[in-house]
């Protein structure tokens, strides 16, 4: 996630302590000194240093150091946390690429998990969701070979190519006996993050798939859209979905919050020292003029999508409704490295909602939880672990907790959640701990 769209932009910088002293006695400080000036990490350095040389020098093949030293450095940042990484450029590009919302290849959201690469969500109306691709999937083969142990951005790569190149996977899927395959063609991705639809006349429906750099101007299209079909007087309130949303740029999340408030703080990040705290405010103005807002949610919506909720449920702007969301609650700042060695995603900071509640590995509670009618052949991969269950994560403030249903219904009769959105802001039934919704008559 892009912090703010800023990067920080520079050189590791050393800080050296000038200690002037006479004496016996000074002698000792300067020693202190030195001896303080060089922790235990430069030892480190000098064995890296000496084990580099004996693999270029010792291996049964000539290595390519550039190999080695991706390798070396992808092993340092996945010690971290499963969120920082290191991208070549290649893996920054096609990083920029995506966020920009087009790039060729499949449409698939993905993640590494315990050396697996591992399905987060499919993106709406692209290749993967059409072919069947499921959040939760684990992806073994790109082409028959095998991809453990190759990096996220390298698996990636793989899976991208020009439009008509077809591209055959296989999956090993929770609850089936044996792996599947798919074979997809692959196209140009246009991810469009948001669409909007009515409802009977008087609800607005927006869907946010994800937070790129054109979700906020999406969003504004949608709303004018609903108010040249649904006259004022006659709208109920809006039905925002981000089920299975997986995030992205922090500066969307807030612009996108602020679409919905009036004023007040969407969220605060926290990093190492007090000096690094930030908070973000609303600005612009609450363009639905008040009208009353629900807000569906549940396992897969991570992050960006995370800060909305909890921005909007704080401020009493918003009713949620779904299943506890995913509670990814820690910020990533793009630092490039310079003309062609790409650039690094690290954890800088957590975020905070407007109460200050971190929902790092405990996700958001929504307001009426709403479970679905699974099916029972897909029971078995209809939860999400959530972040609490990822190996390396950041820990909680509090008690973790993982897994939440992920699940949506295909069949919009069958969604309960959006039901109970619709029946919510129709006066149908009654959140007394939320926002005021003016009961409706309902046709019978």
């Amino acid at each position: 996630m892009r912090r703010k769209l800023s990067f920080l932009l520079g050189t590791a910088t050393g800080v050296c302590l000038t200690v002037l002293v006479t004496g016996p006695q000074g002698a000792q400080l300067v020693a202190v000194a030195k001896a303080a000036a060089r922790p235990d990490a430069y030892a480190q350095l000098n064995l890296f240093g000496n084990v580099f040389e004996r693999i270029k020098t010792s291996y049964i093949e000539k290595p390519d150091d550039t190999k080695l030293m991706e390798g070396a450095i992808n092993g340092m940042i996945s010690s971290l946390d499963p969120h920082s990484r290191y991208m070549n450029a290649k893996g920054w590009s096609d990083m920029q690429e995506a966020t920009h919302g087009e790039f060729g290849g499949l449409g698939i959201e993905v993640t590494m998990e315990d050396g697996l690469v591992k399905v987060v969500t499919p993106i709406d109306d692209t290749p993967a969701a059409k072919a069947g691709i499921l959040s939760g999937d684990v992806i073994t083969q790109i082409d028959d070979e095998n991809i453990q142990g190759l990096s996220l951005e390298q698996a990636v790569g793989r899976m991208k190519g020009p439009a008509n190149s077809k591209i055959k996977l296989k999956i090993a899927r929770k609850g089936a006996d044996a792996p599947v395959e798919v074979a997809i063609l692959r196209e140009i991705i246009r991810v469009r993050p948001v669409k909007f639809k009515t409802d009977s006349g008087d609800i607005g429906y927006i869907r946010i798939a994800r937070f790129n750099e054109q979700t906020t101007d999406g969003l504004k299209k949608a709303i004018a859209g609903i108010a040249r079909e649904i006259p004022q007087d006659k709208l109920a309130g809006y039905v925002i979905d981000l089920r299975n949303n997986p995030g992205g740029l922090l500066d969307q999340a807030v612009s996108v919050s602020s679409a919905f408030m009036t004023r007040g703080e969407v969220v605060s990040t926290r990093g190492r020292t007090n000096e690094e705290t930030q908070r973000f405010t609303a600005r612009g103005g609450d363009i639905t003029k008040g009208k009353p807002l629900v807000v569906l949610i549940n396992g897969g919506s991570a992050s960006a999508s995370e800060i909305v909720a909890g921005a909007l449920r704080d401020h009493k702007r918003a009713t949620l409704i779904g299943t506890r969301s995913f509670g990814k609650g820690s910020v990533q700042t793009i630092i490039p490295l310079g003309q062609g060695n790409g650039a690094l995603a690290l954890t800088t900071a957590r975020y905070f909602t407007p109460s200050g509640r971190s929902i790092q590995a405990q996700g958001i509670t929504p307001d009426i939880e709403v479970l679905q009618d699974v099916p029972d052949e897909l029971k078995s991969r209809s939860e999400m672990k959530g972040e609490a269950s990822m190996r390396g994560h950041l820990a909680a403030d509090g008690a973790e907790q993982t897994g939440s249903q992920s699940w949506v219904p295909s069949n919009e009769k069958d969604d309960k959640a959006l039901n109970a959105a619709f029946n919510l802001l129709r006066g149908v039934t009654v959140n007394a701990n939320g926002p005021a919704v003016a009961k409706r008559a309902v046709a019978n």
